[in-house]
């Protein structure tokens, strides 16, 4: 088995192959055509933020109204996935600067979602730049979601929580402390560790805050609506769709069309994943911002695989390569691609010793 870790051997391979920041392969779209789809644009963000927040705040409304019987559930349920998933990939855009064209706008609603979902804002700023420069680069990504053999138990586990949650509270205590996490240290600058620490004790405060008014009420509710709980039981979509990004796709590439995954989602899907389904996409312009991402997507059929028709399409194909991978870990997926588009870009071969 190999070592996913940012401090093994596998980082300095990485370099030495030059993967580590190497050039990506980029599908030609027209230069006028992508500059008409990098504009930020404010409106969209403001209506998609506003329904959101408004279904979050009417389901907790409704979750607290029918407390005590079973007509409460419909709206837990419905607010936890508003919490725990659709936060995902606001944090995500927002992350990005291009949800919103404003500057504070972006950052508002960043700073909010990554509480929300329990991303530490810096943490994760950081560890997605190094995402995205090294995308599914053993030894250089820390977003890599399973290593291989990946573990179908972990896989189950995610959906409820009982992993990443705790996780995450773990590293808001440290990171309270003062400490940073070795392999944080190799992405995230030392100039902002003060700022981790200031943030995780806000953290920290707001989910004291809510215990002890649990106590104090006697009565679940606070913590049912803010903290950890509502994260852990309104997680299992944002894990189901971030399955699909990657799970089961090639490792140490150069070419997103062989590490990523565009699926076709529903409008509903869409909406709470904010576009996130066109995720070859994503990588490839990752400035584009999402409403133009189904833009994107149609100037780029030429030159990218047959997306997945459906999620259940998706997941069909992620559960067939992760029982394959347990027995051969080297499997990956290789969708065919069109006959009109360039082909698959190998890994670069290894730097000469000078």
């Amino acid at each position: 088995m190999r070592d996913y870790s940012l401090l093994g051997p596998e980082n300095a391979a990485a370099v030495a192959k030059g993967l580590a920041g190497g050039k990506w392969y980029r599908c030609a779209v027209p230069r006028e055509t992508l500059q008409v789809l990098m504009q930020r644009r404010d409106g969209p963000a403001i209506r998609d933020t506003i329904l959101w927040l408004a279904l979050l705040i009417g389901c907790g409304a409704g979750a607290i109204a029918f407390w005590g019987s079973v007509w409460c559930l419909p709206f837990f349920l419905c607010y936890g996935v508003l919490y725990g998933s659709a936060t995902d990939s606001r944090w995500h855009e927002c992350g990005h600067a291009s949800a919103f064209k404003t500057r504070w706008m972006n950052n508002a609603v960043y700073q909010l979602a990554c509480f929300m979902i329990m991303r530490e804002p810096e943490i994760w700023r950081w560890s997605h730049t190094r995402h995205h420069a090294d995308t599914i680069i053993v030894g250089r990504d820390p977003e890599i979601q399973q290593p291989r053999p990946p573990s179908l138990l972990k896989v189950f586990l995610n959906f409820f929580g009982v992993i990443g949650t705790p996780i995450a509270i773990r590293k808001m205590l440290i990171h309270a402390s003062g400490r940073m996490l070795a392999d944080e240290k190799t992405y995230v600058p030392e100039t902002l560790w003060p700022k981790v620490a200031r943030t995780a004790r806000i953290w920290l405060a707001i989910h004291i805050a809510s215990i002890g008014t649990a106590i104090v009420l006697q009565s679940w509710l606070p913590v049912l609506l803010v903290g950890a709980l509502p994260t852990m039981y309104g997680g299992w979509l944002q894990v189901a769709f971030g399955m699909t990004q990657h799970l089961g796709m090639a490792e140490d590439v150069l070419d997103h069309r062989l590490s990523a995954r565009t699926v076709m989602m529903n409008p509903v899907f869409r909406f709470l994943y904010l576009n996130m389904n066109y995720h070859i996409e994503h990588h490839m312009f990752p400035m584009v911002p999402y409403h133009n991402l189904p833009k994107l997507h149609e100037a780029m059929r030429h030159d990218t695989p047959e997306p997945c028709k459906s999620t259940l399409h998706a997941f069909a194909e992620i559960i067939s390569a992760l029982i394959r991978q347990q027995r051969d870990p080297g499997y990956t997926i290789r969708r065919p691609l069109p006959s009109s588009a360039s082909p698959y870009q190998p890994a670069p071969l290894a730097v000469p010793a000078e």
